[in-house]
């Protein structure tokens, strides 16, 4: 099962919206065949590993398979996988997780037991079941899983009261946040950021890693502007990835601005939200934002903003993950620029409270995963 979480992980950022799934076929105490799910559309890792112990002149019957993720029982984009390993012969089949869709949870165990077939699961279950957060989350709820990302100095500071900000933290770091960009499926900012910065925001490295350039062919874009106030020369708008872009105005927003815009990028109205906090001096409405963005396979979302939109993620509740990224700096400053701004929560009882937190050391700076409650 070991085995198969590391093939699994070779699909990071190909799959959705499917999951990341790997297998291995051992028969006679030997592993004879093995794959994982390379890409939506294409076979899934089960079949994949029955074609690989073929390819290498061995018959699967009476072997056991071993799988990250409960085994689809219905037909989406490819045939069910129970049936493949039915009718191949397969003795037992050892399982990671649970389908997380409510619909389909456990139906794969029933139907391989009626067949014969002796099943297992739970191995490595919880490993099994945080490859996928992402997308069990989109399954359950219709929504992208969110993470929040920043990197700040120390002190909580990600610019300079001027809006100097390159570069807070070292390369690895910076590598390590590529690395998320190319997990997710869109990136969020908020036009400050566009407007001080001009950011590309892509999934390229500055190596120009090989699987980058494809990941900048699905990394969708979207940016937080109340007032249609993105610069039509902005890289986002301008750059050979424009079809990826989607600029999110207010119903106040300038009508002329918004329709020049629309010539060059996807522009969508957000309703008003009466909610407790503010995006830029706008109130948008993100819980709709994220139904949106769920609808259109948008499984994974990875926020960017500056202070202010981080905040209205998390103190309304709307995100799943951060990642924080402190570099060995003081920034101080009381204009400098805080890496969760906001109004802040009231009292003491209110604060938002992470799990299952991390801490990795990247260069001489520190990463901070966690959950948030």
């Amino acid at each position: 099962m070991q085995l198969a979480l590391r093939l699994a992980r070779r699909g990071y950022g190909a799959t959705s919206p499917n999951p990341m799934v790997g297998a291995v076929l051992v028969k006679g105490g030997k592993i004879i065949g093995h794959g994982w799910h390379r890409r939506a559309g294409q076979p899934h890792a089960e079949i994949e590993a029955l074609r690989d112990a073929q390819k290498h002149g061995h018959s699967p019957r009476g072997a056991t398979l071993y799988v990250t993720l409960e085994p689809c029982c219905t037909h989406g984009r490819t045939p069910p996988c129970t049936d493949a390993i039915i009718s191949a012969g397969i003795k037992k089949v050892v399982i990671g997780a649970t389908d997380p869709n409510p619909q389909h949870a456990g139906k794969g165990f029933k139907i391989l037991r009626r067949s014969g077939i002796e099943v297992v699961h739970g191995i490595l279950g919880n490993a099994c079941t945080k490859l996928n957060e992402a997308f069990n989350h989109w399954i359950v709820h219709g929504t992208p899983f969110v993470t929040v990302k920043a990197a700040m100095t120390l002190d909580g500071k990600i610019a300079t009261a001027g809006g100097e900000s390159k570069w807070i933290t070292g390369e690895k770091a910076r590598a390590h946040g590529v690395k998320l960009r190319q997990g997710s499926d869109a990136i969020l900012v908020g036009i400050n950021t566009i407007l001080a910065d001009d950011p590309s925001l892509t999934a390229r490295s500055q190596k120009s890693e090989v699987g980058s350039q494809n990941n900048n062919l699905r990394l969708r874009r979207i940016v937080l502007d109340s007032m249609a106030r993105t610069p039509l020369a902005a890289r986002v708008v301008s750059d050979e990835f424009a079809a990826l872009t989607t600029i999110v105005v207010g119903q106040r927003a300038p009508k002329e601005r918004a329709a020049a815009l629309a010539k060059k990028v996807k522009v969508i109205v957000a309703p008003t939200a009466y909610l407790k906090f503010k995006i830029q001096n706008s109130r948008l409405d993100l819980p709709w934002l994220l139904k949106k963005l769920g609808a259109e396979n948008v499984t994974s979302l990875l926020v960017e903003g500056g202070g202010e939109v981080n905040a209205a993620f998390l103190v309304g509740g709307f995100a799943q993950r951060l990642a924080f990224f402190y570099a060995p700096k003081i920034l101080g400053g009381r204009d400098a620029r805080k890496g969760v701004a906001g109004d802040g929560v009231k009292n003491l009882s209110d604060v938002i409270r992470l799990r299952d937190v991390s801490w990795r050391k990247l260069g001489e700076d520190l990463l901070l995963t966690a959950r948030v409650d």
